[in-house]
């Protein structure tokens, strides 16, 4: 799993053996107990493939997890801001997803691979020169977050800074950091950063302030910001978030392109949900599932956070769908 938390899946603990748990259980149980809402139709059994294809979430059930530039305010100038939100305007979900796999799967690093999306969208072009000065980006201790870092280095280097990245590790170690000026400078992710900065202020039950509307959680998320120092800049249309994913050949012969087909046509025994242990409890994984689209799995794979596990059961033919994240490298298709 990636470092930074997703929102409402939190931090998966040591992952558990990799097998079939019939239904989901209660919270801490086995998951070896029928479900509280089983499935009663026939379902669909998984299908083996190389290529993977998101099932479009077209009841919003996750939260806006747009990336977006965040800024310590002491140097948040207009043209500084101006040159990261060229970084914004250049990306979508199909780019990050292929930025995702040029250093993922084709082992370039973050740098190379910033350096040639930068050459081949004119990242640069048009920059205004900024104030100048030293910019330290800071970037998570994960590759998508190293590669939008030395995106947003080639920009404001652009504008006249002197910028360099440093790799800090998680947002509990880089956000105060930021706050404080140590870092100037920060790949972040919309409705992640917003219910952090909201918890970190009023505690873990705090009601959530992210929304699937993205203008939404925007909003408050640039709030939150305004309280300790953090000014952010336009959200990209790229989205790194959870998502569901199943072979193109099971997409291919079920008929499923959206999570509301594959309620219709796929609740049932046959079908196998694949996903962290927390997953059934998680109002953005299973639970949601069943909350917003009515999606009964017959059996529930107990694997890991869109990571390995669950991709290559896909692909094996061990699960129907498994939860993945949506800039996934592994979901690029050229």
């Amino acid at each position: 799993m990636r470092a930074r938390t997703r929102l409402a899946l939190g931090a998966v603990g040591a992952l558990t053996a990799a097998g079939l748990l019939t239904g989901c259980g209660d919270a801490g149980s086995s998951g070896t107990d029928a479900p509280e809402q089983a499935a009663s139709g026939a379902g669909c059994a998984p299908v083996a493939g190389d290529q993977l294809v998101v099932l479009a979430d077209d009841k919003k059930l996750q939260n806006t997890d747009n990336i977006i530039p965040a800024v310590n305010v002491d140097v948040a100038t207009p043209q500084l801001v101006a040159a990261l939100d060229k970084v914004s305007a250049a990306l979508d979900t199909p780019k990050l997803i292929q930025l995702n796999k040029a250093v993922d799967v084709d082992r370039k690093t973050p740098e190379v691979a910033a350096k040639e999306f930068a050459t081949a969208n004119s990242l640069t072009a048009g920059i205004a020169s900024g104030t100048g000065g030293r910019i330290v980006v800071g970037a998570g201790n994960f590759s998508e977050s190293q590669t939008l870092a030395e995106l947003y280095r080639i920009a404001l280097t652009a504008a006249g800074y002197q910028v360099r990245v440093q790799q800090i590790g998680s947002r509990e170690l880089y956000e105060p950091a930021l706050e404080k000026g140590e870092i100037q400078v920060v790949p972040e992710y919309a409705a992640t950063m917003a219910e952090f900065l909201n918890t970190k202020a009023n505690g873990q039950d705090a009601e959530p302030v992210s929304s699937p509307e993205l203008d939404k959680t925007v909003a408050a998320l640039k709030a939150a910001g305004d309280k300790v120092g953090i000014v952010f800049g336009t959200p990209a249309a790229a989205q790194d978030q959870n998502a569901f994913a199943v072979t193109k050949a099971f997409a291919d012969k079920y008929g499923v392109g959206t999570l509301s087909d594959l309620a219709a046509k796929c609740s049932g025994q046959a079908t196998v949900l694949a996903g962290p242990p927390e997953c059934p409890q998680r109002p953005k994984c299973q639970a949601g599932l069943i909350q917003v689209y009515d999606f009964k799995a017959g059996s529930f794979s107990s694997l890991d956070a869109g990571g390995p596990q669950t991709k290559n059961a896909l692909k094996t033919g061990v699960a129907s769908v498994g939860l993945v994240f949506s800039s996934d490298g592994a979901l690029a298709t050229g």
